[in-house]
């Protein structure tokens, strides 16, 4: 059986964390709330002690941006938010444009991929790599099998199993999962893939391309 990641997601919600208590209780990686919406002052105000204390405590990280986009201009302006806000950090997990407002689900399929596609292109555009987070029920029936396998996929189902068909590289299972150095619930999750050893290897995310460095270096005589 091939590999797999155990992980948590964190947002302003938790308060303070002990990230060496969570990494000491087998926990591989975390995927931190950024921020949510189109202005620069919804950046989640944990973020960047998150995001510190975790590499600190040598967590693998990625984040996610919640989405309340009304329109495809508005999931620009998000991706752009969330570009300013993770700029200059390195991320091993993908960066994921959270999907759940009934709302954007209520104006169908075409326009969800629209919102998706926008954000996520964006963010590629940008060096990063992307992903959709959302729930198995709206994912099957408001995204299409193309968006769904384009981007890299968070499905939210709570229970023994995902009952989601097509691939995807993580499963969040539980909603009140308890780890040592969280007070409280906090997320739990699956992941299949290793997104750092690609992540890595694709340059992206503010991690450097490998290049590859010729044997011998040629002698040059002047």
């Amino acid at each position: 059986m091939a590999k797999t990641f155990k992980g948590i997601d964190v947002s302003q919600y938790q308060q303070n964390i002990d990230f060496k208590k969570v990494k000491a209780s087998g926990v591989d990686f975390v995927i931190i709330r950024a921020g949510y919406g189109k202005y620069a002052n919804q950046k989640d105000p944990y973020f960047e002690k998150n995001y510190k204390a975790a590499k600190a405590a040598g967590l693998k990280v990625g984040a996610y941006w919640y989405s309340y986009a009304a329109t495809v201009v508005e999931a620009k302006a998000e991706a752009q938010t969330c570009i300013n806000a993770i700029k200059g950090k390195t991320f091993e997990y993908p960066i994921y444009f959270d999907l759940e407002e009934s709302s954007q689900f209520r104006k169908g399929r075409a326009f969800c991929d629209s919102l998706v596609k926008a954000f996520c292109n964006a963010l590629e555009h940008a060096g990063y790599w992307a992903g959709l987070y959302i729930s198995r029920s709206p994912l099957q029936q408001y995204i299409s099998a193309y968006v769904a396998k384009r981007y890299a996929l968070w499905v939210a189902e709570y229970g023994s199993r995902c009952n989601y068909g097509g691939s995807y590289g993580i499963w969040q299972y539980s909603s009140t999962g308890r780890i040592s150095g969280i007070s409280g619930n906090v997320d739990m999750d699956i992941c299949y893939v290793d997104y750092h050893a690609k992540i890595k290897a694709a340059g992206l995310n503010g991690f450097k391309k490998q290049t590859v460095r010729p044997t011998s270096k040629p002698t040059t005589s002047s």
